[in-house]
């Protein structure tokens, strides 16, 4: 479908309100639901078809859609992309089918990544961090793979407030230059605090941050940039979000 024909599809549905237009918008973007369904997890638990994940990922296709201001200084495609992940995200969770050890694990990561940079005053390597847990440096990279691939580390959900009821996703904080309320404040906030986190990142692992969320691509591809292996990229990805979710925890105030 040609751009022009987009652009007359969005009118159609936003101005007149016609739902024929409506379904050819979620139509043509349904791509958008299979691509983003198979970068949420690489393995499904035995619970769980990949046929659920591409249900979920349609209603976070159709929320785009409806919610979408196309006087938005962002591409649907972006937008779209982060109500999808966070769709898809929210029925794995709510199957609950990650095992407490698991979330023991990455607690334990969070904590030790928080507390050797409060020590050393910038963020902790590897090594430092794989000998803070006692382990050597393979075992540690099987354990951010593990980890990684069972719980979902996702900027789509990487803090929760104090009340533990409320999610910071990437759509809420892509830029509405139309609008002016004091939930759009309040957005923009979040969205200074969480690019002030990610510059704090180390340089890498920053990159794979804006490769991967902004500029939308694999971890394979990632991996030809930084020419390393796509297991590699994962690793670095992991230990960014680890990093990330321990800084916003000391901010929470901000989100309430």
């Amino acid at each position: 479908m040609t751009a022009p024909n987009l652009q007359v599809l969005w009118h159609k549905f936003k101005a007149l309100g016609e739902t024929k237009a409506r379904d050819a918008l979620i139509q043509h973007y349904a791509y958008l639901v299979k691509i983003t369904a198979g970068r949420v997890v690489t393995s499904l638990p035995p619970n769980v078809e990949r046929d659920d994940l591409i249900s979920a990922g349609i209603i976070g296709l159709i929320k785009a859609i409806d919610q979408f201001d196309t006087r938005r200084e962002v591409k649907f495609e972006t937008y779209a992309i982060a109500l999808i992940r966070g769709a898809i995200l929210e029925m794995l969770r709510e199957e609950d089918w990650v095992p407490r050890s698991v979330r023991e694990r990455v607690k334990a990561l969070e904590r030790t990544y928080l507390d050797l940079e409060s020590r050393l005053g910038r963020p902790a390597t590897e090594e430092e961090v794989a000998e803070a847990m006692g382990l050597e440096i393979d075992a540690f990279h099987a354990l951010l793979a593990d980890t990684g691939r069972a719980s979902l580390l996702s900027l789509d959900d990487i803090v929760l407030s104090n009340e533990g009821s409320e999610r910071i996703h990437l759509s809420d904080v892509v830029q509405d230059d139309s609008a002016d309320t004091s939930a759009d404040v309040e957005a923009g906030a979040m969205k200074q605090c969480l690019g002030e986190c990610i510059d704090r990142l180390p340089d890498r692992e920053k990159l794979v941050i804006a490769l991967y969320y902004y500029e939308g691509l694999t971890f394979k591809e990632i991996g030809k940039i930084l020419e390393v292996s796509e297991s590699r990229v994962y690793q670095l990805h992991t230990q960014a979000v680890l990093r990330l979710r321990g800084y916003l925890q000391r901010d929470l105030a901000l989100f309430h």
